[in-house]
This record gives structure tokens, C-alpha cells and sequence, in this order.
């Protein structure tokens, strides 16, 4: 009996120090896991904080306007290439009817992304009924953007008050073909 006593006294003595060593290495890669999870998640909030530095909404149903008067994809295109001319990253924004506006049938968002020659996660068409300033302005405030419209939004002040903020909103115009942005 003493033999069998000694095998499994020496088998569990053999057990425990590779479980403690095991137990090491496994608190070990724990520690080099968690790690490396921070470093990942800094590196994406350093980032997203970064883009949303540069990203700035248009009001698309206003700006198709700017020109002349009457809605018009090229003047949207036209603020489109100025903004990102200056290292901004522009989305959309459009009610539910400029498709109806600009060739007289509904266009999506990725419709209107490819006539804009952007992706269509940038581009937004409202649902129909759904309002348009509403969901711009909530964006906005995500993503810590400014918006390009001659909107006021004096309706929407109380609720968005950075609406009043000086530089939130940037206006522009068409002087004949000359574009002019009110960036500060």
C-alpha cells in the first residue's frame, strides 16, 4: 500500500505545481490580454475622435437651392469638392422628396450617393414623414460636427441649442460661379 501511496502523493504533488505553473502563465496571457484590449479600444476612440474632428453635415435640400434658385445635384456636388478640398469629411443629409425635386422620382441613398460620387454611408434620405432637421442636427451633435446650411433652424433651437453656438453653422452662397463658404 505504501507504493501506491507514494505514486499518488507524488502524482498530485506533479499535478499541483502544473497547475501553479499553469495558473502563471494563464494570469500572465489575462494581463497581456487586457492590454492589448486597451490599446485597441484607445486606438479606435483616438481615431473616431479624430474623424469626427473633420466630419461637417450639409442640409442637401437646402444646398440644392444655393444655385439660382432651383435645385440643382452640381451645387451640392460643387460645396461637396470645396469642403473636402479643405480636409473636411462631408455627409448628407436630404428630405425625403429631393429625389422628386432634382429628376422628379424618389431617390434613395445610394442613388443620390453615386450621382454625388460618395459612399452611401455618407448620404441620408429621410424617410418620408420623418423631418430632416431633426435627424441632421442629432447627427451633428454625435458626431461633434458642423453643418453647412442657410437653415437657421430657429425651430429646432430650444432643443439643439448649439444651433446658436458661433461657427456650428456655415453658411454659403454662389457669387455667378464662385462658391463662398463661411468657414471660421
Amino acid at each position: 500500500m505504501q507504493g501506491v501511496e507514494i505514486q499518488e502523493t507524488l502524482w498530485a504533488m506533479q499535478a499541483g505545481m502544473i497547475g501553479a505553473v499553469a495558473s502563471e502563465w494563464l494570469f500572465l496571457a489575462a494581463i497581456c490580454s487586457l492590454a492589448a484590449l486597451a490599446l485597441l479600444l484607445l486606438r479606435a476612440w483616438r481615431h473616431r475622435r479624430a474623424r469626427a474632428r473633420n466630419v461637417v453635415l450639409l442640409d442637401g435640400s437646402n444646398i440644392m437651392y444655393w444655385r439660382g434658385g432651383a435645385p440643382d445635384i452640381a451645387t451640392v456636388r460643387a460645396v461637396i469638392a470645396q469642403l473636402a478640398a479643405q480636409g473636411l469629411t462631408p455627409g448628407i443629409v436630404f428630405d425625403a422628396n429631393a429625389g422628386y425635386k432634382l429628376e422628379g422620382r424618389y431617390l434613395g441613398h445610394a442613388a443620390l450617393a453615386r450621382r454625388l460620387d460618395l459612399p452611401s454611408q455618407r448620404v441620408i434620405v429621410v424617410n418620408r414623414g420623418e423631418v430632416a432637421d431633426a435627424l441632421l442636427l442629432r447627427a451633428a451633435r454625435d458626431y461633434r460636427a458642423r453643418v453647412v446650411s442657410n437653415d437657421r433652424f430657429r425651430d429646432w433651437a430650444e432643443e439643439f441649442p448649439e444651433v446658436a453656438r458661433p461657427g456650428f453653422l456655415i453658411a454659403g452662397r454662389f457669387r455667378g460661379d464662385a462658391l463662398e463658404l463661411d468657414i471660421a
